[in-house]
């Protein structure tokens, strides 16, 4: 185990160094789906959608990565993209566990915050907690009698023995049929918050894709009884992250990705490292206006604080995504398509952020063999 004292939250340096990034025409966060593979079959996972990569091939159709060329693709597209936040999802990223231990050394010790999001169906590596910058994130969808039932056989048994002496996160999709017995709400939040392997309990509401017609979705009535409970139970649990504002945005979400701060600021790719997941980490056609992300609501929400007078923190990124596109221009005429309201999916070989100039550093690179000088997907400050 290494002696470096992890450091997973993001500071106000890391905060300046995300708008730094979109002033010089490049995207701060980067989310990659590193392997296909899952030993789930939950209800509703849009990850395996037909239409999640548009429609051409599905994720269980893609050819994955493993080993040597995983760890190196997984680096070589942080060193393109040089973002400040780096979310690992699946299929679920512990199948990859080997090339995991590999990968987050070399992402910590380049300044990267990274977020692997798992069901912790596989033991939690437990050397991954010396890692610096690292947040490891548990689905755990409702109390047993849904959560088991939906992630079989990732279950709550399991899920307490392969996290015992780590510090995870925990995130929890809310779905209809939680709401259906009183108190629920608070029991989840309860029981998880006594434990003392979690650090915050992230929540979500579950998300449809246009059309979609399921037991999962919740009605308007549902998600502000949420609203209006949630930030209640904050103040009774302080490590569930939920404040009046992003609540506000489960009522009120963005209206279509041009409108979403987290669909603007992420570039999201598949498990072959080349084919991208957009408009957002959905992917598909997701409804925005039963959008549930935590972390689209959590950015909904900041964008409407104010910073001096008027001025709210949605004209200030609005302004340098400005700059950035004339930046992007400037040095690779190539226009980041994500930054246009309403724009329509990039084609398959246009990258919305570009390789940087040669003159700004490389990503540092790892010791030993992690990454060779010669190589060719929810965040971890919360």
């Amino acid at each position: 185990m290494g002696s470096a004292t992890p450091h997973p939250s993001l500071v106000p340096r890391d905060l300046f160094a995300a708008w730094w990034r979109i002033l010089s025409g490049r995207v701060p966060m980067l989310s990659i789906e590193i392997t296909r593979e899952c030993p789930l079959s939950c209800p509703g996972c849009y990850a395996y959608g037909e239409m999640h990569l548009g429609g051409e091939v599905t994720l269980r159709e893609l050819h994955d990565l493993r080993g040597d060329a995983l760890v190196e693709g997984v680096l070589e597209l942080v060193r393109k993209h040089r973002p400040i936040h780096v979310s690992l999802v699946g299929g679920e990223p512990l199948v990859r566990h080997r090339e995991l231990s590999r990968i987050l050394p070399a992402l910590g010790e380049s300044g990267v915050f990274t977020l692997v999001v798992t069901s912790a169906v596989i033991p939690i590596p437990v050397e991954w907690m010396n890692i610096p910058r690292l947040r490891v994130a548990v689905s755990v969808d409702g109390l047993p009698e849904d959560h088991d039932i939906r992630r079989k056989p990732a279950t709550y048994e399991r899920i307490l023995k392969n996290i015992e002496g780590r510090q995870v996160n925990i995130h929890w999709v809310i779905t209809r049929p939680m709401l259906a017995r009183p108190g629920y709400m608070e029991e989840y939040v309860s029981f998880w918050s006594t434990r003392p392997e979690v650090n915050r309990i992230w929540v979500s509401v579950y998300t449809p894709q246009v059309g979609e017609q399921s037991a999962e979705m919740l009605t308007s009535d549902e998600r502000q009884t949420i609203a209006r409970e949630l930030p209640s139970l904050h103040k009774q649990y302080p490590k569930l992250l939920i404040t009046e504002g992003m609540a506000r945005a489960f009522v009120h979400p963005p209206s279509n990705p041009g409108d979403c701060l987290f669909s603007k600021m992420s570039a999201n790719y598949s498990a072959d490292l080349q084919s991208r997941v957009e408009p957002c980490v959905f992917g598909g056609s997701p409804d925005c206006s039963q959008c549930g992300c935590a972390i689209s609501s959590a950015l909904h929400w900041i964008r409407t604080i104010k910073l001096a007078g008027p001025v709210k923190i949605d004209h200030f990124v609005g302004g340098s995504i400005g700059v950035g596109l004339l930046v992007n221009r400037l040095r690779h005429s190539i226009r980041p398509s994500r930054w246009y309201s309403g724009a329509a999916k990039p084609k398959p070989k246009a990258n919305l952020v570009q390789i940087r100039p040669s003159s700004e550093k490389a990503l540092t690179e790892p010791k030993g063999n992690a990454l060779h000088t010669a190589s060719t997907r929810g965040a971890g400050g919360l």
